[in-house]
């Protein structure tokens, strides 16, 4: 059990001050690792239910059944709680987890994080310091790629409108995604996690640019309001 606050690091990035910290939540006597940029609160480990749904959802509806199949990117490492589910599926052969902050890679790296043991011990995964929007429009050049990937599973932004940066805004239109989509295989999938509620003219545009494509509400208990939250994961396949 942690002290009551601890602030685990902090660090200047080009998208604001991040840092780290981990305290102990009172009432529930665990401790709590929480990611703020500047005085926006981003995750906490005491809310993952989303994170890990957008691995569990995205290859869920990915097709095949052999264990050592499927090649995986994650966009966004966070707090690892989508890679270590994707992890989980043992269709994965390789997973590459891409983030803009070398910071946060590191916090993986030095154990400052819960899951970064389990992340940085499995020699499927390999961590990507890089824009992963640009990375995409640069047609993943990771250094022994596949030919194309089996699942890309994103979780950069608050949701297609809300974004960290407003470069990002490209990706979520037309020409953005089928940027993405030729990284695929036929039937690969793209999966979008998002805080907003579904938007409907968003699964429009996806609809245009992959087969099919539907957004999924992940429900789950929100200690602090004694309420139901929700989160949406868009699914869409080549």
């Amino acid at each position: 059990m942690s002290r009551l606050f601890e602030e685990l690091a902090r660090a200047r990035t080009p998208i604001g001050e991040i840092s780290l910290r981990r305290r102990l939540e009172p009432e529930l006597q665990v401790d709590v690792w929480e990611v703020q940029l500047g005085d926006e609160f981003l995750m906490s480990s005491l809310f993952t239910t989303g994170e890990r749904a957008l691995a569990e959802l995205g290859l869920a509806a990915t097709p095949g059944d052999q264990p050592g199949s499927l090649d995986v990117v994650v966009g966004g490492l966070g707090l690892g709680y989508t890679a270590v589910e994707a992890l989980a599926d043992s269709r994965v052969r390789s997973l590459r987890v891409v983030d803009a902050l070398a910071e946060v890679i590191d916090w993986h790296r030095r154990g400052l994080v819960p899951l970064g043991p389990e992340l940085t011990g499995d020699s499927r995964c390999e961590l990507v310091h890089g824009n992963f929007f640009e990375l995409v429009a640069a047609g993943l050049p990771f250094e022994g790629r596949p030919d194309r990937f089996h699942a890309i599973l994103v979780d950069i932004d608050h949701s297609p409108r809300h974004l960290l940066h407003p470069d990002n805004a490209g990706f979520y239109e037309p020409a953005g995604l089928r940027h993405l989509a030729a990284q695929l295989h036929p039937g690969g999938v793209f999966a979008l996690w998002s805080n907003d509620a579904p938007d409907e003219e968003f699964v429009a545009v996806l609809r245009g640019v992959f087969a099919g494509a539907e957004a999924k509400i992940v429900s789950f208990p929100n200690f602090y309001s004694g309420r139901t939250a929700d989160s949406t994961i868009y699914v869409a396949t080549t």
